[in-house]
């Protein structure tokens, strides 16, 4: 387990990072009330929250982030496997600090998270939602920077403020979009038959007949409820994955293409290159 603690302005930034050949479990707690945001990398570690009685468990993080009030009586435990590792960013403020964040972040807070600043119990989950491209490479790039020292600390306070700014616009977005008719269910349904099936995805009209949408209303809302169309999302997933199975070398860079889809070894690592910024063959 890798944890470190950054303290920006009156934000402390929880950056974890766990790996294990066997199942392992890890836990942690907050020292006085939080307000706070977690945002979980590629890892999809599963992630239970206890207190009191009551239990909540999340068992498919990647891509997560998830706001949430939590004071000292909250355990939050992680179970890692060999399959599902922790990589998780943890950005949160004393409770009793809100209203001294600068830029006026709290009242960002105070507007969006209302249920979260008035809390009614030890543990309250305030809106949630999976992550554009765009925050899973600011998440991606904590991991995988090499910068040390003042620099490192830059990096940091740069990419804190690009993540809330993402974090709250897309949640602004969708509380203008609680009005309109959704169906969350039904669009959760197709990302996970698109998540199950990286290698040899349905069409979009399969898709929206194995969900009962007609395809017009499959992209409105999918993109509406996840930030980009139904195939970016696809090809989005299909890199990540790939880049993991090539950075653990579980497989070579045409075996990695393979497996998540792609016929064409120069079509992948031009795909591949655009989203990173640098080709498979390059990772160390």
């Amino acid at each position: 387990m890798n944890r470190d603690y950054i303290h920006i302005n009156d934000f402390v930034i929880l950056v974890e990072e766990a790996n294990s050949t066997e199942i392992e479990t890890d836990t942690c707690y907050f020292d006085e009330p939080v307000i706070a945001v977690a945002f979980y990398g590629a890892g999809n570690v599963d992630l239970s929250v206890k207190y009191g009685e009551d239990q909540k468990d999340f068992n498919y993080t990647k891509g997560l982030s998830l706001s949430f009030y939590a004071d000292q009586n909250v355990e939050f435990e992680h179970t890692v496997s060999s399959n599902k590792s922790l990589k998780c960013i943890v950005v949160a403020t004393k409770l009793s600090k809100l209203e001294q964040l600068p830029n006026e972040e709290g009242e960002l807070f105070s507007d969006l998270l209302k249920e979260l600043v008035n809390p009614k119990d030890h543990y309250v989950e305030g809106p949630s939602f999976y992550m554009t491209p765009e925050m899973e490479n600011i998440v991606d790039g904590f991991f995988s920077n090499a910068y040390t020292g003042k620099t490192k600390m830059m990096f940091f306070r740069s990419q804190i403020t690009a993540l809330l700014s993402h974090f709250f616009g897309r949640l602004a977005l969708k509380q203008e979009e609680a009005s309109k008719p959704h169906h969350r269910e039904q669009l959760n349904k197709a990302r996970t038959i698109l998540l199950e099936n990286l290698d040899n995805p349905p069409s979009l009209s399969e898709l929206s007949k194995a969900i009962g949408f007609n395809t017009t209303r499959l992209k409105k809302e999918f993109k509406a409820i996840f930030g980009v169309p139904v195939f970016k999302y696809l090809q989005n997933e299909r890199l990540i994955s790939a880049h993991k199975l090539i950075s653990e070398k579980e497989a070579t860079v045409q075996e990695a293409a393979w497996q998540v889809g792609y016929d064409s070894l120069s079509s992948f690592s031009n795909a591949f290159a655009k989203k990173f910024g640098y080709r498979p063959s390059q990772i160390k």
